[in-house]
């Protein structure tokens, strides 16, 4: 699939969606990252822009990317109204081609899920080292199929945390997994109704 033909199914998608006015951040986020000191964090997927404006809130420095133009100048436009504009860059990306530069404290990857072709694997790769030495990725993955997922297919498969892991295949020396596991939670789809979601969670601390 053509980069051109990818910017239309994703913007469509979230053409599609009315504009959030306060999106809330990925359920993981906050348990997986309250306890670490704010720096500079890439959030990769942004979608409605929930978790960059969590972070930003909570005196991280955020660059936001999304292979979707409008989800990103929703994304802008948001911080800018909710006073975060200073803290939070929101760029468009398709990681299929291309990764922002610099180096991140924290790299958080929630739902990196698309039905397009995509080197999942070589992007994780590369956001661990895009790390700066302490530094953290976080991947959150669906570990069952929601009422409201786009994809009901009854034969798909999610990787466990350590599947997901070993794709990225980091050297052990240069990289630990602090946490490979799934959670389960009851989730509120976007037409109100609930289902217990389960949720992979995968940590992954670059040494010093």
């Amino acid at each position: 699939m053509s980069a051109t033909e990818v910017d239309s199914f994703w913007d469509g998608v979230y053409a599609a969606r009315p504009a959030a006015t306060d999106p809330q951040p990925n359920y993981c986020l906050g348990e997986a990252v309250s306890s670490l000191q704010p720096g500079n964090v890439l959030d990769l997927g942004c979608g409605n822009g929930g978790d960059a404006l969590w972070l930003a809130r909570r005196g991280w420095r955020v660059t936001a990317v999304d292979v979707s133009a409008v989800a990103v100048a929703r994304l802008a436009d948001l911080a800018r109204a909710h006073g975060l504009g200073d803290r939070v860059v929101a760029e468009r990306y398709d990681l299929r081609e291309s990764f922002p530069p610099g180096r991140f404290d924290l790299i958080c990857a929630h739902y990196l899920h698309t039905p397009l072709d995509m080197d999942r694997d070589a992007v994780l790769r590369r956001a661990a080292h895009a790390l700066r030495p302490g530094g953290r990725l976080l991947v959150v993955d669906h570990g069952s199929t929601a009422p409201w997922s786009w994809n009901q297919d009854p034969e798909v498969r999610y990787p466990s945390p350590q599947q997901v892991a070993d794709g990225i295949d980091l050297d052990p020396a240069g990289w630990t997994v602090e946490r490979a596991e799934a959670s389960r939670r009851i989730a509120m789809g976007p037409d109100g109704r609930t289902a217990e979601v389960t949720d992979h969670v995968l940590l992954i601390r670059r040494a010093d």
